[in-house]
């Protein structure tokens, strides 16, 4: 089975979208024996709250249900537990680099590196943003999430 991580800064906004989007894409292919996919954050503000109410309703307009995921903190266990670790930003990529174990074995990223054909490389945090920045966010991730299951099945 590979595990699969998604990272950015508090685990409402952009990491619950790609865990919510990646997981439909599996359930929809019948290949849920075959992965594990989670969210979280690198910093602390939100944990155990829901994805921003934003976040879940454009979501659930593209039939995404994230009202179920909680946010948590990115842990030194996570290293021993995920094949994926992928930051939507450099910055959280920074700050997992700075966590990371020199026993880990597994790929430590940016997501929008599995769609080079896009013209982001990070996917925009839209907290202050306005419905067009959540939409992007959604287009993003669904576009690259796709790219990303071709690639590791």
């Amino acid at each position: 089975m590979k595990k699969i991580l998604f990272v950015c800064l508090g685990n409402i906004c952009r990491s619950p979208t790609a865990d919510g989007v990646l997981r439909k894409l599996i359930v929809d292919a019948g290949l849920e024996k075959r992965f594990l996919v989670d969210s979280a954050g690198t910093g602390d503000w939100h944990i155990g709250r829901a994805p921003d109410p934003r976040t879940i309703k454009f979501a659930a307009k593209r039939g995404y249900d994230l009202s179920v995921l909680r946010a948590r903190l990115v842990t030194q266990d996570d290293f021993d537990e995920f094949d994926y670790i992928l930051a939507m930003d450099k910055s959280n990529l920074a700050n997992l680099q700075k966590m990371k174990p020199a026993h880990f074995t597994g790929h430590l990223g940016l997501f929008m590196d599995f769609a080079p054909h896009l013209e982001y490389r990070e996917v925009p945090d839209p907290y202050h943003g306005d419905a067009e920045d959540f939409e992007r966010v959604l287009d993003l991730v669904e576009e690259t999430a796709q790219h990303f299951l071709k690639k590791i099945v």
